[in-house]
């Protein structure tokens, strides 16, 4: 059983990645006076991102944010934060190694796709070496929070979490793409959402978890399309997944930078989580979904608000954590 997918919503559309449905476009992309540059190009003569010194100390696709990117990642983080709390989610740092048996759990690992994590072996716990203890470092903050209730019986749902976590990824099958910038990076941050909901309000909570990364668009005042991903494309333990592709002008082209998901109860049943009803223990549904990708964000802003003169104009949204209007 635990090589058996999810099933996909009956909204699904069939097939692989490309029969992806595009169901609308917020906003147009900017029409620039001049050429735009890409974000590596504007980070660097900024001083704010810095991947070559990066390369020296960790390889490739790591980067250093200095000074007005680190200034944007905390104004991001605070943005994400003040919404949430005030929708009733609560705040959570997560830990960000997990056990393997998590990882089963989850569902994630199964039928491949344990490539792109790390793998962390003979784990020294408290001086202690603990051989039969594998480790994963997380690739999204879910990966520590959707598990947080594991073998409890939940009362008064929905139960909301917003949480913050560096995340580590290999991205094995990526070589060649994005290997510049940070784009693609194995160390990024995200603030991510998790719900733990009834089957009967399904629909409502997922409608609510996407008005809520679709609000701090709004916010951001940056063109996105919404995207309803394929079958094929949707990740093993998932019902159905929406992305939020945001337009990059340095590219020209739309890219990911939101992915909002239901599990409905497969997770729940691998990790024994239900909740009290009037008909007994039930399992939860669960839900996941991106409040902000930092890396990927910073991307879209320095790209979207650069001016002529390399500069980029703060989103208006973000002006009183970052404390100036201009990045120079």
């Amino acid at each position: 059983l635990y090589q058996i997918p999810n099933m996909v919503d009956d909204d699904v559309p069939a097939g692989p990645e490309e029969n992806k449905e595009i169901v609308k476009k917020v906003g147009e992309p900017k029409k620039f006076s001049f050429t735009p540059k890409d974000h590596l190009e504007l980070g660097t003569a900024l001083g704010i991102i810095d991947t070559q010194r990066a390369s020296k100390i960790a390889g490739s696709r790591f980067t250093y944010l200095k000074g007005d990117a680190v200034l944007l990642e905390l104004a991001l983080i605070n943005l994400a934060m003040e919404r949430l709390t005030k929708k009733g989610f609560i705040p959570v740092f997560p830990p960000m190694l997990i056990k393997k048996e998590i990882t089963e759990g989850l569902g994630y690992w199964q039928a491949g796709g344990n490539e792109n994590y790390y793998f962390v072996k003979d784990f020294d716990l408290e001086g202690e070496k603990q051989k039969d203890l594998d480790l994963y470092l997380v690739g999204t903050g879910e990966h520590s929070t959707v598990p947080m209730h594991k073998d409890e019986i939940l009362e008064n749902l929905p139960l909301k979490y917003v949480a913050f976590s560096s995340c580590f990824r290999r991205e094995a099958g990526s070589y060649g793409k994005d290997t510049k910038g940070i784009l693609r990076l194995h160390q990024f941050d995200k603030v991510e959402m998790v719900v733990y909901g009834k089957p009967e309000e399904e629909e409502e909570t997922y409608k609510e978890m996407l008005s809520v990364s679709e609000g701090l668009m709004a916010d951001l005042e940056l063109p996105y399309q919404l995207v309803k991903l394929a079958a094929g494309d949707t990740a093993f333990p998932l019902s159905k997944t929406c992305d939020i592709e945001t337009f990059m002008p340095g590219q020209g082209k739309y890219r990911e930078t939101h992915s909002i998901s239901k599990a409905r109860d497969y997770q729940a049943r691998r990790l024994n989580i239900k909740y009290k009803s009037d008909e007994g223990n039930k399992y939860v549904y669960i839900f996941n979904g991106t409040v902000f990708a930092i890396g990927r964000t910073i991307v879209a802003i320095l790209e979207n608000y650069q001016n002529e003169d390399g500069s980029i104009t703060v989103p208006e949204v973000l002006r009183k954590w970052v404390g100036k209007d201009t990045l120079r």
